[in-house]
């Protein structure tokens, strides 16, 4: 079969409704929880505004625009190479910059929703992913790892912003979880919780594995994802593309699936 039939089939399949698009993203918008780093770390991101223009008023009859002011990494959104000082010296490692062929690919859904239910401090491990790949297969070159979790039910918890330094936190990868999906060959790492890394990421060796390996590897990350638990284990392809920013460090995306219809 061609490619080109084989495109045509998936468009078919599109409009027939046995591929659905399955929208893996949350809302963007002023209740929308923004990331808090220690302030010896970092500025602090302000919150999401969204601005009227105009609608349909004396500022503009007929139509209706807003203006924003969001940063980079707010909401579901991507994590470039460049967004880390592990991955700044990849000159296409900034959101104009990055090879988009990259961004479509299949995507490994590795669920971790009852373990990280019952302790919020769930840590992935490499021997977790291999168990996973015993039972759905190998994790290949060029595709996508996301862990489920099903954290969006927790947007306005405590655990879900890790404020508690005690805890709890949120789930995530450990240093040779991040190791052995690079190993593999992978595109990049998601997970539903605020950031790519575990709420207690910063006492690992070496600190914030996600951030740090990913992108020292020229990977990308994806955070605040949504909806996992409707993508099978295998057999979807996500789309993760962010906004073509000069120079960007990440985007909020709006992040879609393929999944075969259930």
């Amino acid at each position: 079969m061609s490619s080109a039939q084989t495109v045509s089939d998936i468009g078919a399949m599109l409009l027939s409704g046995q591929v659905e698009v399955v929208d893996c993203t949350g809302v963007l918008g002023p209740d929308t929880p923004i990331i808090q780093l220690p302030p010896e770390f970092a500025k602090p991101t302000p919150k999401i505004e969204i601005n009227k223009i105009s609608e349909y008023d004396e500022d503009g009859p007929f139509f209706a625009w807003n203006w924003m002011i969001l940063g980079e990494h707010s909401g579901t959104h991507f994590d470039a190479p460049h967004h880390w000082i592990t991955g700044k010296d990849y000159p296409d490692g900034f959101t104009d910059t990055l090879d988009v062929q990259r961004l479509v690919a299949p995507v490994n859904v590795i669920d971790c929703s009852a373990q990280s239910n019952a302790d919020p401090d769930f840590l992935l491990d490499a021997a977790g992913v291999k168990a996973w790949e015993a039972e759905h297969g190998e994790i290949s070159s060029g595709e996508w790892v996301v862990m489920r979790t099903d954290w969006e039910s927790r947007v306005g918890e405590d655990e879900f912003l890790n404020i508690d330094e005690a805890g709890p936190h949120s789930p995530g990868p450990t240093v040779d979880c991040i190791e052995y999906i690079l190993s593999k060959g992978i595109v990049g790492w998601g997970t539903q919780c605020i950031g790519t890394d575990a709420g207690q990421a910063g006492a690992m060796d070496p600190p914030y594995p996600a951030h740090n390996l990913l992108h020292k590897n020229n990977c990308f990350g994806l955070a605040s994802l949504a909806n996992l638990s409707k993508l099978p284990a295998k057999g979807a392809i996500l789309i993760a593309t962010p906004l073509k920013i000069e120079n960007g460090t990440g985007s909020p995306i709006r992040a879609l699936a393929l999944a075969p219809k259930r």
